[in-house]
């Protein structure tokens, strides 16, 4: 390992748990701008985090120590897969644990907690999101497991590391393949992080909430780590979908030049994400509940299509 790679895996550390929140703030004041509205400015989010972490948290007398400890995981799960994913360099100390499928198992496992910790406390809210977001995993890892696959094939690897330097090494192809799976992320990215049309992050209400309804029974600072959690895990999701379908501009490992320029280039492909997030959500509508697996499923044929895209014309 050289002594260089360290103060760089640290920077995307930070750099991850830092700035997920300004992503937030920024997507909220796009929509807002959208919307024709003022907002409330891009640091709101860090204004809300600041006021749970110096509120004292109210536990229900029936709350085990799952309970407790759920929000403290769900954030160390999503601080470790944005370290792990490759946003502006290649050759960090993480790198070689940077494997997709093993991405998607993190994701998972701090799904299966933030459910059981819905449903530790046993009010219905509680039980009634943990079985809807179980629902919305079910459906979104399959699909987000064959967009995976297609990238992988062209690299002939499930590293996200080597993914970026084929793709980056190669001259610039148009892949039909990677298009439906660009277009299939797109919808599992919506899902996995409660956006509009799956879910409304900004509103509570009790017969359509999915997300929401995994975090009723907290406050203070735990609710205030599970909305860090999710703020870092849009900018994970987005950073995936760099790393897969642009990922021209991320620094080769052992080009330390090259790190600011990288660096520079990856928020500037985040602020545009971010607003394209936002435009996608004014322009769209909350759709019914019972529509999310037509959803869901429709992205996982768009990630099949695009498998079988690259099986049979090699493109």
């Amino acid at each position: 390992m050289n002594a260089r790679e360290i103060p760089l895996q640290l920077t995307q550390f930070v750099l991850v748990v830092g700035a997920a929140p300004l992503l937030a703030g920024w997507i909220g004041q796009c929509r807002a701008w959208f919307a024709n509205r003022s907002g409330a400015g891009l640091l709101q989010p860090y204004r809300v985090l600041r006021k749970l972490f110096h509120k004292s948290p109210v536990m229900a007398h029936e709350a085990s120590l799952l309970f407790r400890i759920a929000p403290y995981i769900l954030f160390g799960g999503m601080a470790l897969a944005g370290a792990i994913v490759p946003m502006f360099s290649t050759g960090l100390p993480f790198a070689p644990v940077a494997d997709a499928i093993a991405l998607v198992g993190i994701f998972a496992f701090t799904r299966i907690f933030a459910a059981l910790a819905a449903m530790d406390v046993g009010t219905a809210f509680g039980s009634m999101g943990a079985r809807r977001e179980m629902l919305v995993g079910f459906l979104a890892e399959p699909a987000l497991l064959i967009v995976l696959f297609t990238p992988a094939l062209i690299s002939h690897s499930t590293s996200l590391t080597v993914i970026v330097m084929s793709l980056t090494a190669a001259r610039l192809v148009l892949y039909p393949s990677m298009a439906f799976a660009a277009v299939a992320f797109t919808m599992v990215l919506l899902a996995e992080n409660g956006r509009i049309p799956v879910d409304n992050p900004d509103t509570h209400l009790e017969l359509t909430m999915i997300h929401g309804a995994l975090d009723l029974e907290y406050s203070g600072r735990y609710l205030a780590l599970i909305e860090w959690a999710s703020a870092i895990k849009l900018l994970t999701y987005i950073a995936i979908g760099i790393a897969l379908f642009v990922p021209w501009g991320i620094a080769r490992s052992g080009h330390w030049a090259h790190f600011p320029l990288a660096l520079a280039i990856f928020v500037v492909k985040v602020i545009a994400a971010g607003a394209g997030l936002a435009l996608l959500e004014t322009l769209l509508a909350k759709m019914r509940l019972f529509r999310i697996p037509e959803f869901l499923g429709t992205a996982f044929m768009l990630a099949v299509l695009g498998l079988l895209v690259h099986f049979l014309l090699g493109a």
